[in-house]
């Protein structure tokens, strides 16, 4: 799948395709990052992630974090709000809907990182071109998959939408795995793609209005075998709360 290079080349994706996948050495370029190598050390984070208790299928091979922010277009500026639960309705996530989950939030170094608050702000900035809005209410996930006892499962609820406007699936490291395939599909016809991430700090968007998306789930090849991702979401008008 090939990647775009600038911003124009991302809008004109989004518009046409309702994704696009953007590769590491376009972050900067594309989002004005002040310097994408920065975010290469963010990544050691992801090692010290609390086990997800929520599963509902028992399984032990998903870590997490979350954390929510604000982002005001008209002054960019980028606020973190007050640690809340992560809910979704069940008309789009079928197997953890309906449920306030309280995930340990993200660390306070990352959360106030320069690159972290740069790839956030420029994500939204991106977004904005798209679907002019006066804020993003930004959802930020830090997961990682394992294969510890064997299938690790990226997406356990399958094929899904997440109730917001746009999602960001930043892939953060992969070691020791296989499988992992990502795919994206029209949400109102049957025209797709597959592929899989492998380079760290690759950047697929997503209009989740149009597609539909999955991850495979993951074999061990080899010992210690992890899937690292950032899943950010951006949400106009307010956050997803129970009614």
């Amino acid at each position: 799948m090939r990647a775009a290079e600038t911003r124009d080349a991302i809008v004109q994706e989004m518009q046409t395709r309702g994704f696009c996948l953007v590769s590491p050495r376009h972050v900067e370029a594309c989002f004005g990052v002040a310097d994408a190598a920065l975010l290469l050390p963010l990544a050691s984070t992801w090692n010290d992630l609390p086990r997800d208790a929520y599963l509902k299928d028992g399984g032990k091979y998903r870590s997490r974090r979350h954390s929510s922010f604000v982002q005001t277009m008209a002054t960019g500026e980028l606020t973190q709000v007050t640690h809340r639960a992560h809910w979704q309705p069940v008309d789009y996530n079928a197997l953890h809907g309906g449920i306030e989950r309280m995930f340990a939030p993200i660390a306070p170094a990352v959360c106030d990182d320069a690159a972290w608050r740069g790839l956030l702000s420029g994500l939204g900035a991106t977004f904005a071109v798209l679907s002019a809005e006066a804020q993003w209410f930004i959802e930020a996930h830090q997961f990682r998959i394992d294969t510890a006892e064997g299938i690790g499962r990226p997406t356990p609820e399958g094929a899904h939408r997440d109730g917001v406007d746009y999602v960001a699936v930043i892939l953060v490291n992969r070691h020791g795995v296989k499988g992992g395939e990502t795919r994206v599909f029209d949400a109102h016809g049957t025209s797709g793609v597959r592929f899989t991430l492998t380079e760290p700090w690759s950047v697929l968007l997503l209009d989740d209005a149009r597609v539909i998306h999955e991850t495979t789930p993951i074999q061990p090849d080899g010992p210690g075998g992890v899937r690292d991702t950032l899943v950010l979401t951006y949400r106009a008008k307010s956050f997803q709360d129970p009614t």
